[in-house]
């Protein structure tokens, strides 16, 4: 492809509004175009990465006995009633009237019309198992959109479907699943983790996301390198925590705390150690107030949490809801004496002797307080959230938390949208059972950005060879030069007949503009003719990662170059 002919247009400025390497990268690159707040134009470049992309994924699928289908984007209100998700799923849903007042909703997934599919045509255990997916648009209208191409509204998924007729049919498929995403991020040239994570409003009984590790990772990711256990940190648990010197609980009593409203304030006014301060944080959900206990130094995992009381929805109280369900302001909530109020203790809880707590009493807190004598502590869970140098919850080894982007993920639904939407067969002894269900996500455009996060360096992309947009790029340095310009021809067509990919960059543009617009867009293969080198009947090959040019006879850089691309296809990993 000859650049001057070519919808093809880099910039020098980083974008204002541009906060992860990847979404500024591509933007300069001229790969993506911003049209609305998450919602992307691909350019033809980035375009070229989003089909390889697809294709890997397509192959790695397919080997992995999944058939492809194209389910709409557009689904009706009544699916969504039928599973239950109409009114839970939240605003990311958009949702929309057609000119019939009927409800719609752009796709923001596709459990509900892919169960909605098979219900119709399986009848029998005999017709199981199976694994549609499909390629597809979608969109959730995200409150924060950012990060390019790693948050965004409107965006490229794969998501396939698993139908079994029992549990352990849905592990075999889970695996299969596990096999062929590893199998495709290792094609792309991504090092990444799998880790444990939460349900989240696609529900079922258990998940897992494929985390590359990235300092602008959005999420956070909990592991361990001694054993290799990982979690999402809205799931992460940790082993127990260390406690204090043993001690004889000692008689309840109380201090006065005078303006002293958070931990670090109460444990200066006191003389104690955080961890010997039982923080009380109050919520609501839509039936209840619920406080939460963790030790001090802790945070409440708010994910835990709702998981733990089986709510849908879950927020911090506000100062005027506390005071109603405490009788105090803010910050001095405590757990002794508290009525009408559920009361959930962490694990940590349990091991403070002589704690701290709130007095539900203004300016003042409780000291010598201990779980069980002093308050309920009948409902124990892991409500805390993990952090660097906690134990380990399989070793005991220090855990660290790592930024990560979520490229993919896979779900063990189990019969949550059979059993709703009537998908069900009958089995050996003639008996009506729901299917069983499981859900695999791949994000595309995630997985390109992903892909920079982890392979860029100060100049611009550092493209693997398995997604780079072209395998060679072609420079004439001096176009205007008729015996550069007849070289550089010679030099395309013979690597195009020897079927090269190549962009050829034949713009009336300056040798130094072409190389900085070379080490932006990152193709791994360079091919440079003019200058000295061509006087001398020669011409340069560099490579990207290394860009020191080497100077060959003019008439050896084409099987050269051929040479070298033809390494790298051998050197591209394929699953096994």
């Amino acid at each position: 492809m000859r650049w001057s002919s070519y919808f093809l247009h880099t910039v020098r400025e980083i974008p204002a509004d541009a906060d992860a390497i990847s979404h500024r990268l591509m933007l300069r690159a001229g790969m993506l175009e911003k049209v609305a707040a998450g919602i992307y134009t691909y350019l033809p470049l980035g375009l070229r990465v989003i089909k390889k992309v697809e294709a890997i994924v397509r192959e790695e699928m397919n080997r992995e006995g999944a058939i492809e289908l194209l389910m709409p984007a557009v689904q009706p209100a009544e699916l969504w009633e039928e599973s239950g998700r109409w009114d839970r799923y939240g605003r990311e849903l958009l949702r929309f009237k057609d000119r019939h007042d009927r409800d719609f909703c752009f796709g923001p997934t596709h459990e509900e019309v892919v169960t909605a599919t098979v219900r119709g045509r399986v009848a029998s255990y005999r017709q199981l198992p199976f694994n549609l997916y499909q390629i597809q648009t979608k969109f959730r209208d995200e409150i924060r959109p950012r990060f390019g191409l790693m948050r965004g509204r409107e965006f490229i998924m794969k998501d396939a479907y698993s139908f079994d007729k029992d549990e352990a049919g849905l592990a075999i498929h889970y695996e299969k699943m596990i096999r062929a995403y590893g199998a495709i991020f290792r094609r792309c040239g991504l090092d990444f983790v799998i880790v444990e994570s939460d349900v989240g409003a696609i529900g079922g009984a258990s998940a897992h996301e494929f985390m590359v590790l990235a300092e602008t990772g959005e999420d956070a990711v909990a592991r361990c390198a001694a054993c290799g256990y990982g979690a999402n940190v809205e799931k992460a648990t940790t082993g127990d925590l260390t406690a204090g010197e043993p001690e004889a609980p000692a008689a309840l009593g109380r201090a006065a705390t005078p303006g002293a409203k958070s931990v670090e304030a109460v444990a200066k006014v006191l003389n104690v150690a955080p961890p010997r301060i039982v923080k009380t944080l109050i919520f609501e959900t839509e039936k209840e107030f619920v406080a939460a206990l963790v030790r001090g130094d802790l945070d409440v995992n708010e994910v835990k949490l709702r998981n733990h009381l089986g709510a849908e929805h879950l927020r911090l109280a506000s100062d005027a809801k506390v005071l109603e369900a405490t009788g105090a302001p803010a910050g001095y909530s405590g757990p002794v004496g508290l009525a009408g109020v559920r009361i959930v203790n962490d694990r940590s809880v349990l091991r403070v002797v002589n704690a701290v707590v709130g007095a539900n009493a203004h300016d003042e807190h409780f000291v010598n307080a201990n779980a069980g004598r002093d308050w309920d502590d009948s409902e124990v869970a892991d409500i805390a959230r993990a952090r660097t140098g906690d134990p380990c919850p399989r070793c005991g080894e220090p855990i660290e938390i790592a930024r990560g982007i979520e490229v993919g993920n896979i779900f063990k639904l189990g019969t949550k949208y059979s059993s709703s939407m009537g998908c069900t067969f009958l089995d050996e002894n003639g008996e009506s059972r729901p299917v069983v269900m499981g859900c695999y996500g791949l994000g595309i455009g995630r997985t390109m950005a992903a892909v920079i996060e982890q392979h860029h360096d100060d100049d611009g992309i550092l493209w693997p060879a398995a997604l780079s947009p072209f395998e060679a790029h072609l420079i004439a340095m001096n176009s205007n030069d008729p015996t550069t310009r007849e070289e550089a021809d010679r030099v395309y067509e013979e690597l195009r007949s020897k079927g090269i990919d190549v962009l050829y960059d034949d713009r009336d543009e300056r040798a130094g503009v072409k190389f900085k617009d070379a080490d932006l867009l990152g193709l791994p293969l360079r091919i440079q003719i003019g200058g000295r080198s061509l006087k001398e009947g020669k011409a340069e090959i560099a490579f990207r990662k290394l860009r020191t040019p080497e100077p060959l006879p003019k008439e050896q850089v084409v099987e050269a170059a051929a040479a070298a691309v033809r390494e790298a296809r051998r050197e591209v990993p394929v699953s096994a």
